[in-house]
């Protein structure tokens, strides 16, 4: 019998109510994460990628309601837990590195004095060894002399140095999953390589199942073991990362590489994906969100949903994908695509 998933999502849905109406964020989401294994979420800004994070950790806006589905981490059901059962979970079993380190970090403690919160939360640490482990949580991170960086503020320090910070405080309690929403967010490309190395490197070191949430595909063809694509609150296509580079199946996934730069990328080649995200107020929406910006769209997906095999190798939820191509020029373009 095969072990569980670490994270199993199994066709959630949430919706917000607002005053203009219902948005409905995400469609019977799935996604699995096995242990030690790096997940790439990418898709475009208003996917739904941050809001499905955000469930699944309890810390949704008021105006969230999840109306269908299940969440299950090693076996605990995440949607069926109490708000004290969540707050044990979060950074203890389940941390979240933020997308602006300079706003979740607290601007007017001690960074230092930040981890040492953490460590007292969760962790069986002695007080007098608070300050030692706080330390050392830096030093992992590569902080240079972490012994003074512990009674810096947020302020006295850059942006890569603060998301330094905040994968300290991430990975202090060695959590078994990791999210990354958007790590690095506003850093330059220099820094931007050596924040993803650390985060790699850290786990793969503790075998650290990872969610990297992202827009950047060049740094998920890099970094992640799988990539999940999401459209408007739908997974449309989840494969081994060097599969999907390779050979895209869902035609949105492939209109998102097509628009994608490249080192060989002449700026002329790249093609940007018609049309916009749905306005998901809608109470039309059509069953495929992507079927109104689609030229392979029949009226099939516009009134039947196409399904996703989440335990499938290569899933693609569309009803008129594009053609799988042969093993050997798959494992060709993917060299290409990821180099």
């Amino acid at each position: 019998m095969a072990p569980l998933p670490l994270l199993e999502i199994d066709r959630l849905s949430l919706q917000f109510r607002t005053r203009d109406g219902v948005v409905h964020a995400l469609r019977e989401v799935s996604l699995r994460i096995e242990r030690g294994e790096i997940v790439g979420l990418v898709g475009e800004s208003g996917s739904g990628k941050s809001v499905l994070s955000y469930a699944l950790l309890g810390i949704s806006d008021r105006a969230a309601r999840i109306t269908g589905g299940a969440a299950r981490f090693g076996g605990m059901d995440l949607l069926g837990a109490t708000p004290a059962e969540l707050v044990d979970l979060r950074g203890r079993e389940v941390s979240m590195i933020f997308q602006s380190p300079r706003t979740a970090l607290n601007p007017i403690r001690a960074v230092g004095r930040q981890i040492e919160d953490v460590l007292r939360r969760h962790a069986a640490v002695r007080s007098e060894d608070l300050r030692e482990r706080a330390v050392q949580a830096l030093r992992e991170v590569a902080i240079a002399d972490p012994e003074r960086r512990y009674a810096a503020y947020p302020f006295e320090l850059s942006g890569g140095m603060c998301q330094r910070v905040m994968i300290a405080l991430a990975l202090a309690c060695r959590p078994a999953l990791l999210i990354a929403d958007e790590p690095t967010t506003g850093l330059d490309v220099t820094t931007q390589a050596a924040v993803m190395d650390l985060i790699v490197q850290l786990a793969r070191e503790r075998q650290m199942a990872t969610l990297f949430i992202t827009h950047d595909l060049g740094l998920a063809a890099d970094y992640c073991d799988r990539i999940v694509v999401m459209h408007a609150g739908q997974v449309v296509e989840s494969a081994p990362a060097a599969q999907l580079f390779a050979a895209p199946r869902h035609p949105y996934a492939a209109r998102l590489l097509a628009s994608t730069p490249r080192e060989d990328t002449v700026l002329d080649a790249l093609a940007p994906i018609a049309g916009s995200l749905p306005d998901l107020r809608r109470a039309d929406l059509p069953a495929c969100r992507f079927a109104e910006r689609c030229e392979r769209a029949s009226a099939r997906c516009r009134s039947e949903a196409p399904p996703l095999d989440a335990e499938a190798e290569h899933a693609v939820a569309c009803w008129h994908p594009l053609d799988q191509p042969s093993p050997a020029s798959a494992g060709e373009g993917g060299r290409a695509a990821a180099g």
